[in-house]
């Protein structure tokens, strides 16, 4: 849950205009359907990884973390299968009245976002099973939701949302990453190609670090403005957006530097990968990773906030 609503609260802080006033810009109802998207399409997109992966045989008795619905016979597949249909029901109706209010440009957005849930274990070549799950997590819960939590405030692209969804995605591909280091032996052993089967245990872990460590360096642009096109405000938008109705990125902006209170969450996680946690000793560090997320985004949305009301 944290990697769906995490980058959609730091995203919507991204879109904070300057000043102390009621909402700063952020328009409620959108930031609640905005929520609503990104958490049923993680519902559905794990009722569906469910589906198809109990129908491919990957959640048998050799798998080491929880147990799922269609590989344990808890739950029909046709039942999980609709429950998946059902949220994703939910995320384009949520999805459908922002396109209506915003710009219709959202639905081939919000239909991206379904064909990616969907294909990553299902369908004839599902691109999870080739290694490329850690891609489309950092694109789709990472940039997607946060650049365009702030879009439906802004109705423009900023770097500063990209920037956002830079860090969050690189925890997100986190929390991939430790899952899929848990798996290897029993994704190996029924085809499943993960990028951590394809690169190794030992280099999965280094891969860990990174992210994490690539995710608290993503607050350094934040801090000090970093912007293109030169010193332009908006990359992309359909309706042109005054820079006086924007916290200057050029002004240095401290305050988003408050991401860095989620670090401590990192250390206890980073340990124990390094260590060489394996099997279900890496389901507490999947946990650990996921309150280091969302720690990391209200962390971020507290500084940005912040510093526009500054």
């Amino acid at each position: 849950m944290p990697a769906s609503l995490a980058p959609v609260i730091a995203g919507t802080a991204a879109a904070a205009r300057p000043g102390f006033g009621w909402g700063q810009g952020v328009i409620w109802w959108r930031l609640a359907m905005a929520l609503v998207v990104a958490l049923a399409l993680q519902v559905g997109v794990n009722f569906a990884n469910d589906y198809s992966d109990g129908l491919r045989g990957a959640d048998d008795g050799r798998r080491v973390g929880p147990r799922r619905l269609v590989g344990s016979g808890l739950a029909r597949p046709d039942a999980v299968r609709n429950a998946a249909a059902l949220a994703g029901l939910v995320a384009a109706g949520a999805g459908a009245a922002l396109a209506a209010a915003v710009g219709w440009e959202l639905v081939a957005v919000g239909a991206a976002c379904l064909a990616a849930g969907w294909y990553y274990s299902g369908g004839r070549r599902p691109y999870g099973y080739r290694g490329l799950g850690e891609v489309s997590v950092f694109v789709f819960f990472g940039l997607v939701a946060a650049v365009g939590a702030a879009y439906v405030h802004l109705e423009a692209i900023t770097a500063r949302s990209v920037w956002v969804g830079v860090g969050c995605g690189c925890l997100s591909c986190a929390l991939l990453v430790v899952n899929n280091l848990r798996d290897i032996a029993g994704d190996a052993v029924v085809g499943k190609r993960t990028l951590a089967v394809r690169i190794g245990a030992a280099r999965t872990r280094l891969l860990y670090v990174a992210l994490v460590a690539a995710a608290f360096a993503a607050l350094a642009p934040l801090a000090v403005g970093w912007e293109w096109p030169l010193r332009g405000v908006v990359v992309l938008g359909r309706q042109p957006v005054e820079p006086v109705t924007l916290v200057p990125l050029g002004w240095p902006r401290p305050w988003a530097l408050l991401g860095f209170a989620a670090l401590p969450l990192a250390v206890g996680p980073l340990r124990r990968v390094l260590r060489g946690a394996e099997g279900r000793e890496l389901i507490g560090v999947l946990g650990a990773t996921g309150r280091l997320l969302a720690a990391y985004g209200v962390a971020v949305a507290a500084g940005l906030w912040t510093a526009a009301a500054l």
